[in-house]
């Protein structure tokens, strides 16, 4: 993959997160599927008052402005709510943008926050002007593809990887558990830990390969750091599940 393609996100531990990034094409397929979901509710919105407003006119004489000022209130909330509610809520996501594999989040290869999409999406109005034409500029021109709602709010559009399949932070199964590691998880650090819940929250974002030597990359770290010898880790995802899984509990015991 092409260097200017990815973001390269370099952890304290010195282990490389790669997650591909989202072009104008994918983003602007997925604007689309999101537009024509908005245009279609506001089309929803007009019909429902239009059909509503006889009837209230007949018992309300000041109805037509109330349902005028609905009206504005529905769209105006549709507008501005649409996009910063699905991506806050939704993993980062709009339907348009998981109909085009691709996702929202923070510069630092973390989810994004609610504040963050709020953020993004305030400057949305400004990156719309000519039919989008600041957004398109402002992607071209930056090296990370980010329009100006992403530069004001630290966040990136990477791809997601389709073969990877659905998304969840831990394995269904619990693994194997790594007898050897005892009371030593007391020396696993904040930052590592930080490192490992960031690799599991996002490695569905990273191709295979990719993910795999991350995975064993930041496995050997870390395990080499707690004296759990090579041979006493299941496999390298697997030992970081475990690992995140101890830490969280003797956190609730802290």
């Amino acid at each position: 993959m092409d260097p200017s393609e990815k973001l390269t996100i370099e952890t304290p531990e010195q282990i490389a997160l790669e997650f591909p990034l989202a072009g104008l094409g994918s983003r602007g397929l997925a604007l689309l599927i999101d537009t024509t979901i908005q245009l279609l509710s506001a089309l929803a919105v007009v019909v429902m008052v239009s059909l509503t407003a006889p009837d209230l006119f007949r018992y309300w004489q000041d109805a037509g402005k109330w349902m005028v000022a609905a009206g504005i209130f529905l769209l105006f909330c549709l507008y501005w709510g649409y996009f910063a509610l699905f991506e806050a809520f939704w993993n980062g996501q709009t339907p348009g943008k998981r109909q085009a594999k691709i996702r929202v989040i923070s510069a630092s290869g973390r989810p994004i926050t609610v504040f963050e999409s709020i953020a993004r999406n305030f400057l949305r109005v400004v990156d719309s002007q000519l039919l989008y034409l600041v957004g398109c500029i402002s992607c071209a021109l930056d090296s990370r593809n980010r329009r100006l709602g992403d530069m004001v709010a630290g966040t990136v559009v990477v791809h997601e990887v389709q073969e990877q399949g659905d998304s969840y932070w831990y394995a269904s199964e619990r693994p194997a558990a790594v007898a050897p590691i005892g009371d030593k998880i007391a020396a696993l650090s904040a930052q590592e830990f930080e490192l490992i819940e960031t690799f599991l929250n996002r490695r569905l974002d990273l191709p295979l390969e990719q993910r795999a030597q991350t995975a064993q990359g930041i496995a050997n770290r870390i395990g080499d750091h707690l004296g759990v010898a090579p041979g006493d880790r299941p496999l390298p995802e697997d030992f970081l599940e475990e690992l995140a899984r101890r830490y969280r509990e003797a956190a609730r015991f802290r």
